[in-house]
């Protein structure tokens, strides 16, 4: 197994991150329920394999996330990884009754209550201690301040984050408490917007920069180059298909392929199997050829894939990949390409 994975800055601080990162979403529960043998495991997996960043929210599994991570990563030597939560949603106890979970199952008894104030954000890292069982947090992220969570009120949500939990996150960067700071989106406007009213490290931008499509190459990733923040990606395999390739039931955005999705995989796989290179290797890598990029952060939820990720990052691969999908339009011309392998 790859133990020696490279590591990147986040923005202008000392905080440093591996650049393959592991993302706790499936790790809550998502979609399914997780022995909670193969969830430790999964993480122990991760950092016996070298990973060495690894995220995680309250959101997931209203808690059950921040609990295996912990479980785990508090018997190891902090200083070995790295770690990010987030911040706006806080947990609150439920007594009887059934509540939302939405696509969480088996969730811990607490609802999720929208909060962006600074004396919410406060709360959430302290409680973020506790599930953890750990007193160090790396770097704290404004969790889903964009159009799709909030609609209508979107505007009021992005006022609230700015004057309660940017300050808050502020302060405890300044005071050496947090290493970094952000948001964790899934779209480019509103990190267009943070980037324009906040002074941040690090944005996690989910699915949205990818070998599907190159979201934010005309105004974010100027503005980061400009300012000196990074980008965490997170869903390099636009939650399958980039993985599996355009099988029978592959999903996009959590969704089932579209036929221009799964006729666009279909010509990016012919061109990667002609040049002796996995599909998820050149998903997994792509991202990386921005120099803004610290990390790429994908799910998992057994060992094996863990093993897997980790041999697709040291995978080496041509440049003539890469020169090949430009000239068959399947990558923008503005998109830098990797130079690898990263483990």
């Amino acid at each position: 197994m790859v133990r020696n994975i490279r590591r990147r800055q986040v923005g202008k601080t000392g905080c440093e991150v591996s650049v393959l990162g592991l993302g706790g979403a499936p790790l809550g529960n998502l979609f399914e329920v997780l022995p909670e043998e193969q969830a430790l495991a999964t993480v122990r997996a991760a950092y016996d394999a070298g990973v060495g960043h690894f995220d995680m929210a309250p959101q997931y599994g209203h808690g059950v996330a921040e609990h295996r991570f912990g479980h785990v990563l508090r018997q190891k030597q902090r200083d070995t990884f790295t770690l990010s939560t987030k911040v706006g949603r806080l947990l609150e106890p439920v007594r009887g009754g059934d509540f939302k979970r939405g696509n969480w199952k088996r969730t811990l008894d607490f609802r999720i209550v929208h909060d962006y104030t600074y004396d919410a954000v406060m709360r959430s890292v302290e409680d973020s201690y506790q599930r953890l069982g750990m007193s160090r947090i790396d770097i704290a992220l404004i969790h889903d301040v964009d159009v799709a969570h909030h609609g209508d009120e979107y505007d009021a949500r992005f006022k609230e984050a700015i004057e309660g939990a940017v300050p808050a996150l502020t302060r405890l960067r300044d005071a050496g408490i947090i290493k970094a700071i952000g948001i964790g989106v899934n779209e480019v406007g509103p990190s267009v917007q943070f980037a324009r009213n906040a002074d941040l490290d690090c944005y996690m931008l989910a699915g949205r920069y990818s070998l599907l499509e190159q979201d934010g190459l005309q105004e974010l990733f100027p503005l980061a180059e400009k300012q000196g923040f990074s980008f965490l990606i997170a869903g390099p395999f636009k939650s399958g298909i980039l993985a599996t390739g355009a099988r029978p039931g592959a999903t996009h955005d959590y969704r089932a392929a579209s036929e221009a999705v799964i006729d666009r995989v279909n010509r990016i796989s012919m061109i990667c199997d002609r040049h002796d290179t996995p599909l998820a290797a050149a998903a997994i890598q792509f991202p990386l050829g921005q120099k803004r990029v610290a990390s790429v952060v994908t799910g998992a939820v057994k060992p094996s894939e863990i093993e897997q990720n980790a041999r697709f990052m040291a995978h080496e691969i041509p440049d003539d990949l890469w020169d090949e999908l430009r000239f068959e339009g399947l990558l923008d011309e503005a998109a830098p390409s990797p130079r690898g392998p990263f483990a």
